[in-house]
């Protein structure tokens, strides 16, 4: 079953071809549940006392780090030039989803949990005034399903071996290879390198040091892979 979502509408569309970044993230924490009578996304800040009483660990019931990484992406220059070409999203219980990069993203967490609540239930969420573009969707895994040809997974994580200023990564790489990049949204932040053609972990500017012993948020990595695009492009 599908649905269409009060509010929400698809933003203009670039319509010329154009090399474009594809974003994974991993793990997201968006699990439904019921607390009390009502049914929502679990969140370890307001339901703190009921994951206490069921024994749950609160690091797995995070939805804000995916809400923030993917309304990063949506609201940065690289998307408002046409320049996003999707965004999937893995959770941690496995689902795929993908969220098109056109959708005017809820500004609060809560009405964007109302959405993915929508979506993990209905499969499917589209705009109000084009009930023909679905803006949320769940889709039938792996992702690589979807990405276009002459694609390369790069996942970007702490603990890889390989140290890169991500700027002169993306720099390098040619416009017909179809970049993805894949970060984690866990409090962990480890991305599985066995799922990537390349593993990397990036530097801090503007001393370049290594980022090895620690994890990055999901939106402080999207914000260092989308700067880097934007460099690339000149956007």
């Amino acid at each position: 079953m599908e649905t269409v979502a009060a509010g929400l509408e698809a933003a203009p569309q670039n319509m010329v071809p154009l090399p474009r970044a594809i974003f994974i993230l991993g793990h997201a924490s968006l699990k439904k549940g019921y607390v009390g009578k009502k049914r929502k996304i679990l969140d370890a800040d307001e339901d703190a006392d009921f994951l206490k009483r069921q024994k749950q660990n609160p690091d797995n019931y995070r939805p804000e780090i995916v809400f923030q990484a993917v309304k990063l992406i949506l609201d940065i220059p690289l998307n408002k030039n046409g320049r996003v070409g999707a965004i999937y999203v893995k959770t941690d219980e496995g689902l795929l989803c993908q969220i098109k990069p056109l959708v005017r993203i809820p500004r609060t967490r809560n009405r964007f949990c109302g959405i993915i609540l929508e979506l993990l239930e209905k499969k499917c969420v589209r705009a109000t005034s084009e009930p023909d573009e679905k803006l949320f969707e769940t889709l039938e895994g792996p992702v690589t399903r979807y990405l276009p040809p002459n694609f390369r997974i790069v996942g970007l994580s702490y603990n890889a071996d390989k140290f890169v200023d991500v700027r002169d990564y993306v720099s390098a790489v040619a416009d017909d290879v179809n970049l993805a990049f894949v970060m984690d949204t866990t409090v962990n932040g480890k991305v599985n390198k066995a799922e990537t053609d390349d593993y990397i972990s990036s530097k801090f500017d503007p001393k370049l040091r290594n980022v090895a012993n620690y994890p990055l948020s999901a939106k402080y990595c999207m914000g260092m892979v989308c700067m880097a695009f934007e460099k690339k492009w000149k956007l």
